[in-house]
């Protein structure tokens, strides 16, 4: 490192970050849904030559931290030209779920003539439907093929134009296409600004002190991250924890998941074995090893200092261990739509748990725990048009050793928010009836765990809707004796009826007058109250 300015280290760290950022401005800005304008449901990152990552938006962890895989399957599926922007969003060829589709484009220096790109720019947004057994392409499925439409790593554009007929192909099969279409073309846009601020650094610093600086980022992120672990006790750290379920199409209730982890510390290096996982399950709720990634990724950086790049040095010294066939590294044909926004979230827990052992002072509560994905579809009877209406709802935040978890909030690997109520009563048949916090949700503890929300809605047309939440049988954990959070609670009123529960599962026809209330989970409390 001797050979670099430490602050000019600095700005070029905030100047690829700016990037990312302006990235992810321009495609919530020019957005079409609701769900990515409005509830910034979507990732921006900007990565090298050789495809490791450089810098990421402050967007949604369960993105960022996959979506290098992406890019490696765009390298490998095509030699880049200029003007290329390939698409895809196969789990199980660089994606994470259906409804994220990713966008990938090359960057080349502007005194290039041929060769390989200097830069790759992403895009990742999740679409509110993208074809599939439910509307929101969020459903209870058994395999993938039942999600929705798959994309392998494809060129939507090739040296520039359009390829119209495969575009044509991807809206023919989805419900909203005109939603669908907007939403590509702001992330076709995110991209073009990204590659523009890139060509403008090399042009006004020169190739060789761009690429001498990124390749500083990486080396001091990778020093930062081995000093941090070797901070760490050497030992090894185990946890487990549960899903409630493997996400079935039938409302019993089933059997619980576990996801199991060992963390090893020696010196420097740290190896995170999840291998004695249970094996992948029947239904929805199968994580591909972008996810499991994404997870540890997450954790690293909540460990790490704030002034760090946020680049691919921070993992070359751990290494991940997932066995194949397991609920964390899912083979095709798994059902996937879960294990991006559920799995994913005990994939942190169980991390965290197992390192409240090594760093007892540092590590805070379980959150809640889930996204509490909801999903309503049909034909609006207004305008006779197909609606997909799609979003997570945040929940309680878990304790920390020394401040109270926050309330109404989402945690850990979403970083989205809630639709704003004029924007969802606008553009669907529904009516907020209710948005409140959960007084009392949050766990016991000398600083006590976050409370989770209230969100009542009122169904105003015929539809079908489908919930896939989490902790609704297995509690949030509290911490050092503290309390666990409380569970959350799904609840179905028909118009002369009575309340009944529906399971943290289901997928359920809903008519004129109908009201769902979702009730989210409390994070754990911290401590022992005395």
């Amino acid at each position: 490192m001797s050979e670099l300015h430490p602050v000019q280290l600095e700005i070029y760290r905030n100047l690829f970050a700016s990037i990312a950022e302006e990235m992810g401005t321009v495609l919530k800005r020019t957005a079409y849904s609701p769900n990515i304008k409005e509830r910034r449901d979507y990732s921006c990152a900007v990565f090298d030559g050789s495809g490791a990552v450089i810098a990421m938006g402050d967007h949604m962890p369960v993105h960022l931290g996959s979506m290098p895989l992406s890019v490696e399957a765009a390298m490998k599926a095509f030699k880049a030209q200029p003007g290329d922007v390939v698409i895809l969003n196969d789990p199980f060829a660089g994606g994470t779920h259906l409804p994220d589709i990713t966008l990938v484009a090359p960057v080349f220096s502007p005194s290039q003539k041929s060769g390989e790109p200097i830069f790759y720019v992403a895009s990742r947004a999740h679409h509110s439907d993208v074809g599939g057994m439910s509307p929101g392409s969020m459903p209870l499925s058994q395999e993938i093929f039942q999600e929705g439409i798959r994309i392998p790593p494809l060129k939507l554009y090739a040296s520039g134009r359009l390829n119209r007929s495969l575009l044509k192909l991807l809206l023919f099969n989805v419900r909203t296409p005109t939603e669908r279409e907007g939403d590509l073309a702001a992330q076709v846009g995110a991209l073009k600004v990204g590659e523009k601020r890139l060509v403008e650094m090399v042009e006004r610093n020169g190739a060789k002190e761009v690429l001498l600086y990124i390749d500083g980022l990486h080396r001091y992120a990778e020093r930062t991250m081995r000093l941090l672990i070797d901070q760490i006790p050497d030992g090894t750290f185990e946890a487990e924890d549960f899903l409630d379920d493997g996400g079935l199409i039938d409302q019993r209730k089933g059997e619980p998941v576990a996801i199991r982890v060992s963390i090893h510390v020696n010196g420097e290096r740290m190896r995170i074995d999840f291998s004695r996982s249970d094996a992948q399950v029947k239904g929805c709720l199968n994580a591909v090893y972008a996810i499991t990634l994404s997870a540890v990724y997450y954790v690293l950086r909540c460990l790490a200092p704030k002034e760090i790049p946020l680049s691919a040095g921070l993992i070359r010294s751990i290494e991940v261990k997932a066995l194949e066939g397991t609920v964390v590294n899912a083979r095709f044909p798994a059902g996937t739509a879960g294990g991006n926004v559920e799995t994913s979230q005990r994939l942190v827990d169980v991390l965290l748990k197992a390192l409240s052992t090594a760093l007892p002072d540092r590590i805070p509560a379980a959150s809640s725990g889930t996204m509490n994905n909801l999903s309503i579809g049909g034909v609006h009877p207004e305008t006779g048009q197909p609606f997909s209406y799609y979003e997570t709802i945040g929940g309680g935040m878990g304790a920390g050793p020394d401040k109270p978890g926050d309330s109404g909030i989402h945690t850990h690997m979403t970083n989205s928010l809630n639709t704003p109520i004029e924007a969802l009563e606008r553009y669907f048949p529904i009516r907020i009836r209710e948005y409140r916090i959960r007084r009392g949700s949050g766990g016991r503890g000398k600083p006590r765990g976050g409370d989770g929300i209230v969100r009542t809605l009122e169904i105003l047309s015929e539809c079908q809707m489908t919930i896939l939440s989490e902790r609704r049988e297995m509690a949030p954990y509290g911490l050092d004796g503290g309390g666990s959070g409380k569970p959350g609670v799904n609840i179905l009123t028909p118009p002369r009826g009575r309340k009944k529960r529906i399971g943290g599962k289901a997928r359920l026809a809903l008519g004129r007058g109908d009201i769902l209330t979702v009730e989210t989970p409390g994070g754990g409390g911290w401590g022992r109250v005395r």
